[in-house]
């Protein structure tokens, strides 16, 4: 492959320097078009490659191009102007102010706004933020690029849902994830995967290199066009479109590999023996025979050959088993362009990755295709469209056994394979996970498709009628075999399979009218109608025994064990009016309204308005400050508005009937009882912003406070168990989140050497402020009045006695008293989840044809409850392998002082359930950093292709954190938990996988 790689190179040199075209040289001046001014340091570069010059002190420049080149004319706080290249010799051009680039475009609900307009809060990411993302679904890619969404990968198990908060969490038992919504059609976001595992991430689906932006709507006046479904915020996808032009190709290609992004580090054979020693004659005595408690445990920890010899014999890494080093490919092709009527963009992708646990697999192929069409002056019409198929080799959950990283619990002196054999060991502390990955599969596959067709008719000068049909359809399969040597499918063999049909519709029909009222008074309105329909269908079986391993659907089991059917649905019915008042250029207002009505509420409740408002002052377009030569740009605004939140159950509010048998007779069976007074969650938000820009925009950025008041809580309740159920859903309760968002862009230096900075932090808070005095427990997870959702509320852990090494524990909430006996210590709050702030800190650099990005993105203040460290370092109340964390850090003698307490073989010297297992989860990442480099256009050009790049890319490469698990991102809830239990029980390690490190090199070529 080097070898071809050197040829290669050696011919494009050789051609480049054989092949002749004819050159010219170019002189002019660049001025100021506002007064004629000339501007000294303006880059003018040839258009697609990294030929360039910058203009003298007088605003003159020369440069010698090809004929036919386009020269491209950029400076800091100016509007770029193109020049194509023909038989003069000078040009000379003028450059218009730009409003600190905020003449950029920015996608809004049904429309699009410049964002010098915007009066709400919008965060953006663009294509190049995305473009070349390793992971499969784009929503790593906003990950410390948007300022106040937390993005939380949960575990690196590839195609997992991912946790999305957008300025935090504004519900406790109905969703807080965002509403998605790509090219205007709202899609599923929520796991279709069984319950029995961990959930998947639908839009894993979606290739990140097909977007164009994703905006991120933050507040009310923002969001609130989307009324019953934006109290979490609303994420706009917008896939790329086709421009006039020849047809251009992409392609992009992309190989690497991938490892844990940290390693925990277990005890080896040395260090192990030691421990069970130390904890043997700690608790039993000096005269302990502590080799044979050994024998009893572990039958192959001696060397068989040489039994007396305790330094041989097995010495197994059972991390290393549970990890591995993957790899990762990516392939796409894509072709854009058209006429004045006609334009499409199409596309191809293959992506492959093997991950980096153990049995975890991920390859996905999708195709694309945008087209527009002007039939003529006042009609239009075209589709969006994306087909893929996706195939998960999915591991268990991280509770189960079976799961890779369960074998971490296994001790060096348990070997894989029997000794002197290559048959598996069976005969492990805890089940062997090689027997699991050998015997076992679940398999996932999904077929996908989404997109609308629309068409635009332009009535009269002004006013539009736009009527699109779009639609999300997925079809996903589950296959799971579990062999007969394995724990779940023991002695005969386990199967299980399920199949979903997922089906979304969404019709949007909506008029906008553009005029000018009067005299630099612009009036832009919007009014439309939506109708959503969603029907999910379920059928799922499992069977037991089987003839052999070789037959694993159940069709070929003997018994089926267990079979269903089901099926469920939703409807949305929405009416919308949104204005847009803009005057003299420098004042703002925005008003909007929407009617939802929901099948998720009783009759008397369905509907419910949500509306909006907001105002905007350019203050430098005033005459006071037109000509500061310090503020180039400065705008407050302030918005306010209600949103709604409809993401429970689908028939929450109705007395259910399931149908049963009873002595093999037909019956019925009540399943819910009836809450037809429920109601919309509202949420009301205010949000005081202001977008600046100072020394010609050279610093600009944006500050926003803000504060969440969500009232109506849907709640589940307890009911008194004479009614035959524990809980109901009631509107109960009130919660609030506040905080302040701070981004800043700067322009360090401009010329041939170019570096720009990006930064960004958001402090929230969120406390609960009414329950009715209700207190709601999910294991060592509470919400209460006064706190934040999901503190940790257990025993709270005093330290060591330094002089004999016990563990203690405070007695009572006040802290004062302490006790050894972990029973008889109280419950208190001893941590949160809840991250303090969160933000992400961006540098671009290019010089000549060479470019570097490094992402840097951070969360602190949250705390994390690693429930594995209950065994791993649990001083050997039980077996399991422990951590080099706990070894170095346990009690040895009189006066130590450290955070372990002295280990005792098989007592618990505190062990069991407190804050010894919560730990800060503060961490900071290097989390993107690439190099690229760009040929020169006179290389590229010369052999028919218009760009060449070739680039490295590293992901997650550096963690910095004093978090002794795998991971600081952990975040794992158990498999098939409800909404409300996944909204309080956060920061949750339980033997939970690290996210993935990622190495990859790439090359994109454009014809």
């Amino acid at each position: 492959m080097k070898r071809i790689c050197l040829l290669f190179l050696v011919f494009l040199g050789l051609l480049a320097s054989n092949l002749n075209a004819q050159e010219r040289r170019i002189t002019g001046t660049v001025t100021d078009a506002a007064d004629g001014s000339s501007l000294p340091g303006v880059t003018v570069a040839v258009r697609g490659t990294t030929q360039g010059t910058i203009t003298d002190i007088n605003g003159r420049y020369e440069i010698t191009v090809a004929e036919g080149a386009t020269l491209v004319y950029s400076f800091i706080g100016m509007v770029s102007e193109e020049r194509e290249v023909g038989t003069a010799s000078t040009i000379n051009v003028a450059l218009s102010a730009d409003v600190a680039t905020l003449q950029e475009i920015v996608v809004v609900g049904y429309g699009t706004r410049l964002k010098y307009e915007l009066t709400g809060s919008i965060s953006s990411v663009n294509a190049e933020d995305i473009a070349g993302n390793t992971m499969p679904s784009f929503e790593n890619a906003l990950q410390g690029r948007t300022a106040g969404v937390q993005i939380s990968g949960g575990s690196g198990k590839l195609g997992q849902a991912i946790r999305t908060r957008v300025r935090g969490s504004s519900s406790i038992s109905a969703s807080n994830q965002p509403l998605y919504v790509i090219d205007g059609v709202p899609v599923v976001s929520q796991s279709l995967g069984t319950t029995g595992n961990e959930p998947t991430n639908p839009l894993a689906q979606l290739n990140p290199a097909d977007i164009e932006s994703v905006q991120v709507l933050k507040d009310a006046s923002a969001a609130a066009i989307y009324g019953s479904r934006a109290s979490n915020g609303v994420i706009l996808v917008t896939t790329k479109r086709g421009k006039e032009g020849k047809t251009r190709f992409n392609i992009s290609t992309q190989y690497g590999f991938t490892e844990a992004a940290n390693e925990v580090g277990y005890l080896n054979r040395e260090q192990y023996i030691d421990l069970w020693r130390t904890a043997a004659i700690n608790r039993y005595g000096e005269d302990d025979d502590w080799q044979a408690r050994l024998d009893g445990v572990f039958p192959f920890w001696r060397d068989t050959n040489n039994p007396d010899d305790i330094t041989q014999g097995p010495d197994e890494d059972w991390e290393g088993h549970a990890l591995r080093q993957g790899a990762n490919k990516q392939f796409d092709i894509s072709a854009s362009g058209g006429t004045e009527n006609t334009q499409y963009f199409t596309s191809i992708s293959l992506y492959d990755q093997i991950a980096h646990i153990n049995g975890n697999e991920l390859d996905r192929i999708s195709g694309r295709l945008n087209f527009d069409q002007k039939a003529n002056e006042w009609v239009s019409f075209g589709l969006n469209m994306s087909v893929s198929r996706t195939r998960q080799y999915r591991v268990s959950y991280d509770r189960a056994f079976a799961s890779p990283l369960q074998m971490i619990a296994l001790t060096p002196l348990d070997p894989a394979y029997v000794p002197d054999t290559d048959e598996l060991n069976e005969n492990t502390l805890y089940e062997n996970g090689l027997i699991v990955r050998k015997y076992s599969s679940f398999d996932t596959e999904a077929f996908k498709n989404f997109g609308n067709v629309f068409v635009n008719l332009e009535l009269l000068p002004g006013l539009s009628f736009r009527s699109e049909a779009g639609m999300d359809l997925t079809f996903q399969q589950e296959v799971e075999y579990n062999g007969r040597l394995t724990n779940d499918g023991g002695p005969d063999g386990y199967g299980f399979e399920r199949n979903v049909k997922s089906k979304l519709y969404n019709f949007d029909n909506y008029f906008t009218y553009n005029t000018i009222i009067a005299d630099e008074l612009d009036l832009n309105l919007v009014v439309g109608t939506s109708f959503t329909q969603a029907d999910f269908e379920f059928a799922s079986m499992a069977g037991t025994g089987f003839p052999s391993d070789e037959f694993k659907r159940v069709e070929s089991a003997a018994e089926v064990s267990f079979a269903s059917a089901s099926g469920t649905g939703y409807r949305y019915t929405s009416f919308f009016a949104r204005s847009y008042l803009k005057y003299a250029d420098k004042y703002f207002l925005s008003l909007s309204g929407r009617t939802d009505g929901s099948s998720r509420f009783g009759r008397d409740n369905r509907y419910g308005f949500f509306p909006s408002a907001s105002v905007g002052w350019v203050v430098t377009n005033e005459d006071f400050l037109m000509d500061n030569m310090a503020i180039s740009f400065l705008k407050p605004r302030i918005s306010w508005g209600l949103t709604g939140n409809s993401e429970i159950g689908n028939f929450a509010s109705r007395g259910l009937y399931d149908g049963s048998s009873y002595a093999g007779l037909a019956g019925l069976i009540s399943t819910s009882i009836p809450s037809p007074d429920l109601r919309w969650e509202t949420t009301t938000q205010i949000d005081f912003g202001i977008d600046f820009g100072f020394f010609n925009n050279r610093i600009s950025g944006e500050i926003d406070y803000y504060v969440k008041k969500t009232k109506d809580l849907l709640l589940r309740v307890q009911v008194p168990a004479s009614t035959g159920f524990s809980e109901v859903y009631k509107n109960v309760g009130n919660l609030e989140n506040k905080g302040w968002e701070f981004l800043i862009n700067t322009v360090n230096v401009d010329g041939e050497f170019k570096w720009n900075t990006n930064f960004n932090i958001a402090f929230n808070e969120n406390v609960v402020t009414n329950l009715d005095g209700q207190i709601i427990s999910e294991g060592i997870w509470r919400v209460m009045e006064g706190q934040p959702i999901g503190v940790f509320y257990t025993r709270e852990y005093a330290g060591v006695n330094p002089d004999n090494g016990d563990a203690l524990f405070y007695l009572n909430e006040e802290g004062d008293e302490t006790t050894t006996n972990i029973a008889e210590a109280a419950n208190r709050i001893v941590g949160d989840p809840n991250p303090e702030f969160l933000g992400g800190f961006t540098n671009t650099f290019s010089y000549k044809g060479f470019d570097l990005s490094v992402l840097l993105q951070f969360v602190v203040g949250h705390d994390i409850y690693n429930h594995g460290f209950q065994w791993q370092a649990s001083g050997l109340r039980w077996e399991d392998n422990h951590t080099v964390y706990y070894y170095e850090n346990f009690w040895k003698e009189p006066g130590d002082e450290t955070y372990y307490p002295q280990p005792r073989l098989y007592q618990s010297n505190g062990y069991g359930t407190s804050s010894i297992q919560i730990f800060d989860g503060s961490y900071m990442r290097l989390k993107d950093i690439t190099l690229g480099y760009t040929l020169p256009g006179r290389i590229s050009q010369r052999i028919n292709v218009q760009t060449v790049r070739v680039f490295v890319r590293g992901y997650n490469l550096l963690t910095f954190t004093d978090y002794p698990g795998w991971d600081p991102e952990a975040d794992s809830p158990d498999a098939g938990v409800s909404s409300q239990t996944s909204n309080i029980v956060q920061g949750w390690d339980f033997y939970t996988a690290p996210q993935q490190r990622i190495l990859t090199v790439g090359l994109n070529v454009t014809l």
